[in-house]
């Protein structure tokens, strides 16, 4: 049986040079994320092009994708955050599509690495920091200093807040990172003991076993996909909103 890990290996398809002793490459991560960002364009570009008043199937889907999106950062962000709508939407799209796509056998799961939720929970946090500073100037850092405290309670909680404010994108990056990690390898694995099961002579009565609770982790990995995306959008929505109103 192949390892479980295997899956999650960055392969190059096209080298393009190197950089010293680092090798440049087009890889299949690269390839899964011009996919998932195609996939999302085609959507969009194909659904809206008719802007039927009676819309239909695409159209209706793109419609409700944008929609679900916009309510989600009027709830967690206000109205005021709505500029960032664009942003929020993009990522939502990107991670749901990239989970999905890792869904279809033989594909590569983008989500899967930490490198890229890592940098996506950058993105989200600099814009947090870069907005709230243009905008509000010294006073975006009263985000560190709880409103109504005792002088001698800041010297504790200012750390504190400090690091909650500086652990946000580690738990941003590492939740999407290690569901859809976890979530793939229990897929493997217990796939992986329906094939032996069946090849093991008279263990073979034994394989609808793993193989029903295969399926029923398929589904639930489906539900974490369209979870996981979800939730980095409105966590990234909670945390512009801090960037908007700083103040506690």
């Amino acid at each position: 049986m192949a390892s479980p890990i295997e899956q999650f290996e960055i392969k190059p398809i096209i080298k393009l040079g190197t950089i010293g002793n680092s090798e440049i490459a087009f890889t299949n991560s690269a390839l899964f994320m011009m996919i998932a960002l195609a996939l999302i364009v085609l959507l969009f570009v194909y659904g809206t092009r008719s802007r039927s008043l009676i819309p239909g199937r695409i159209q209706a889907l793109a419609e409700m994708g944008y929609e679900f999106v916009a309510n989600t950062v009027k709830d967690s962000a206000g109205h005021d955050g709505m500029k960032f709508l664009p942003l929020v939407f993009s990522l939502f799209m990107f991670v749901l599509f990239c989970n999905l796509i890792g869904m279809v056998p033989g594909a590569f799961t983008v989500t899967s690495h930490l490198v890229v939720t890592a940098a996506l929970a950058a993105l989200v946090i600099f814009t947090v920091i870069i907005y709230g500073i243009v905008r509000h100037g010294a006073h975006f850092f009263g985000l560190f200093v709880p409103s109504g405290v005792h002088p001698l309670m800041l010297i504790i909680l200012v750390p504190i807040e400090v690091i909650s404010f500086v652990s946000r994108p580690i738990s941003l990056s590492v939740r999407l990172f290690a569901n859809m990690l976890a979530g793939h390898i229990a897929l493997k694995i217990f796939a992986g003991f329906v094939a032996t099961l069946l090849f093991a002579g008279g263990w073979a009565i034994l394989s609808p076993l793993p193989l029903v609770l295969t399926v029923a982790l398929i589904a639930l990995e489906f539900l974490v996909a369209v979870l996981q995306a979800y939730v980095f959008a409105v966590l990234t929505c909670i945390y512009l909103h801090d960037a908007l109103h700083p103040g506690h």
